[in-house]
């Protein structure tokens, strides 16, 4: 048995691409052959897949799933949005997203977890895939909400198919009230999630280092006007009413009636629900948000394979 060094694991790595214990597996299988452990890489798409994995995927699908008082929402990316188009991919981001409302909604765990349809982790098919489908993917991002008793509301927006499009929502809502009314309400309140996309439930809830960012700009925007510095401090705490109001969600005018805040419209809609109502969590997945796209010169593609 020849004895597989690391310096055989590095060069095997080098040459395929692959991780280093898919490495040194197949060193070990094939008895330190170099290229017959290449192939061995190839043969179980392990070499083309990770060579692969250096390509931006910042396109894909999102995906949503629920069960009663439980919904998830899963990121799944693609290079290309041919491939998100494809049944295959599509097959694969609806079984992720149903394979993590067994989970916490976290994306360690949804990977973790068993996909039925291959009996294999949710990483390793998606790894599979990217050998099929032949190219880059992946699991991103992903959020569970869940109520004791209310309803999670589900929203997509650019539906590509079921359950599947360009933007997934969810909003808990708690209340012992009828849950038709409420899911009624959850999917209005979702849709104006998805248009305005609040940063937090309330102003008190926004992230502090966003909300002192915001806070820094006024007070040197406020200073260019020369004003003494109590009239700054009142002229900036203004604004930050103002910037609380524009990006919490219980504040914001209401996308269905801009006569209202979304608190005020779910105060009043607690009149059909029959009970109070508390908003007590939200996700808003947008595909590809955050994600710096290559950009690609096609014409010094096109004179650069011209050359040879």
């Amino acid at each position: 048995m020849t004895e597989i060094t690391a310096a055989m694991v590095k060069e095997l790595r080098e040459k395929s691409g692959a991780g280093m214990m898919d490495c040194k597996k197949a060193l070990a299988e094939n008895n330190g052959d170099m290229e017959a452990a290449i192939d061995w890489l190839r043969a179980k798409g392990i070499a083309k897949a990770d060579k692969k994995s250096g390509r931006t995927a910042a396109e894909g699908l999102i995906g949503i799933a629920s069960s009663g008082t439980k919904a998830v929402v899963v990121e799944v990316n693609s290079e290309t949005d041919f491939v998100a188009r494809n049944d295959a991919f599509q097959d694969l981001v609806r079984g992720v997203a149903q394979v993590a409302l067994s989970t916490d909604g976290t994306v360690d765990a949804v990977s973790a977890a068993i996909f039925p349809a291959s009996g294999k982790p949710v990483s390793d098919t998606i790894k599979d895939a990217i050998a099929t489908i032949g190219e880059n993917m992946s699991l991103r991002r992903s959020a569970l909400l869940s109520v004791e008793d209310g309803v999670v509301a589900t929203y997509i927006h650019n539906a590509a198919a079921d359950n599947l499009g360009k933007l997934g929502v969810l909003v808990a809502l708690k209340s012992t009230g009828n849950k038709e009314a409420l899911a009624t309400l959850g999917r209005q309140v979702a849709m104006h999630v998805a248009a305005t996309a609040p940063l937090a439930i309330r102003a008190e809830e926004v992230d502090a280092a966003v909300a002192e960012r915001e806070r820094n700009v006024f007070i040197e925007q406020s200073r260019e006007s020369r004003k003494p510095e109590n009239i700054i401090e009142k002229m900036v705490e203004g604004r930050m009413r103002k910037f609380f109001e524009e990006v919490a969600l219980l504040s914001q005018a209401f996308v269905i009636n801009p006569d209202l805040t979304v608190g005020a419209a779910i105060k009043e809609a607690e009149k059909q629900v029959g009970a109070p109502i508390e908003v007590t969590g939200m996700a808003r997945l947008l595909l590809g948000e955050g994600i710096e796209k290559e950009e690609s010169d096609f014409a010094a593609e096109v004179a650069a394979a011209a050359k040879g």
